[in-house]
């Protein structure tokens, strides 16, 4: 039975979180002599010179009516790597805990756990690139602390079947993380909604994909209001800029712009496979629920440095497993995609 108690570090139990100079009071104030700011202003149009809120409230509000899941079930971080890594810190103990990841999968749950001294342990997918839910089970022990799921899969591009993640939240005792950053292109349903069913479930997503914010670095982890409580314990105290949450503001108004971009990519998307399927030297593009599509080739890298010389960056996979031969092509716009498809009919 899942405890949450039970999968917590002790040091993280015991943790006294920093307390900052916008924690100590409540209400309006008018002369801030707290902090140590520069009371002048900055040289800037726009002035920064106060700390950000440290708990992000109006942002995680605005969050709250789109994704219609409260406030307090919402922790924001720099970019969604940030939840990654606090999870390990706050959950698993360096050199005795495991973490379970299904490559081909987001290449930072290894990273973080590297970082962290946590031992990974890979359980490929299927070659339909679907859980192996048998290999899983027989990977968790005892000291087997979180299960990482990237659906809609990065770099593969297809859903992880829903059943089989559930089965996964309703068997396992530690923490399921499902990574949806490119759950806005995708046909399946976001698992938010089960936050009230599942005590163990986080779901990561962000604003760098199809809110086109990447450069702010904004993520969101969502998870029951316990574990919420613990990120935030764990995090640094002004870990979100002010700047970054008065541009994340403003673009959460703007839901029907980021929905005709989402539209349009799909489009673009459905259209670039179809140009792409009339070259011999595509052997297979894999279904896509994501901006980007994965292409099996006859010679990956020899087509990206091709695309390199003309000046076309796209992403070679041919070294990942289970993605042997193959290129991760993001969908561009009308313009860029013509010109990869113009390039591409020059390649002997």
């Amino acid at each position: 039975m899942f405890e949450l108690n039970n999968l917590l570090r002790e040091n993280i139990k015991n943790l006294t979180p920093y307390s900052s100079a916008r924690d100590e009071y409540t209400g309006e104030a008018s002369v801030f002599l707290d902090a140590n700011e520069n009371a002048f202003g900055s040289p800037l149009e726009t002035a920064y010179n106060r700390y950000p809120d440290p708990l992000q409230y109006r942002v995680k509000m605005k969050l709250s009516e789109i994704k219609g899941v409260p406030a307090r079930n919402i922790f924001l971080g720099n970019g969604s790597d940030e939840a990654i890594d606090i999870l390990f810190r706050s959950f698993c103990n360096p050199g005795v805990d495991n973490v379970i990841i299904v490559p081909p999968t987001y290449g930072m749950y290894q990273v973080s756990a590297n970082i962290n001294d946590v031992e990974a342990r890979k359980v490929l997918l299927t070659e339909e690139y679907q859980l192996d839910l048998d290999g899983i089970a027989e990977a968790i022990d005892k000291n087997t602390k979180l299960i990482f799921v990237c659906s809609p899969n990065n770099p593969t591009g297809n859903s992880i079947n829903r059943d089989d993640i559930e089965t996964l939240l309703a068997n396992f005792n530690g923490l399921v993380i499902i990574d949806e950053a490119y759950i806005n292109y995708s046909r399946q349903k976001t698992f938010i909604q089960e936050l009230t069913e599942y005590s163990n479930l986080v779901v990561l997503q962000t604003l760098s994909k199809a809110w086109g914010l990447a450069g702010l670095r904004v993520g969101m982890a969502f998870a029951s209001e316990e574990i919420i409580e613990v990120m935030n314990k764990v995090k640094p105290p002004y870990n979100m800029n002010e700047a970054s949450q008065q541009l994340a503001l403003q673009a959460l108004n703007n839901v029907s712009l980021v929905n005709l971009w989402i539209k349009e990519t799909l489009e673009e998307r459905d259209k670039l496979v179809l140009n792409l399927k009339e070259f011999d030297f595509v052997l297979d593009i894999y279904p896509s629920d994501a901006n980007f599509i994965l292409v099996k080739t006859t010679n990956a890298k020899a087509i990206y440095d091709f695309l390199v010389k003309h000046g076309i960056i796209i992403r070679d996979r041919s070294k990942v497993e289970l993605c042997e031969g193959c290129l991760r092509i993001t969908i561009g716009t009308p313009d860029e995609n013509k010109t990869l498809i113009e390039t591409l009919q020059q390649y002997k």
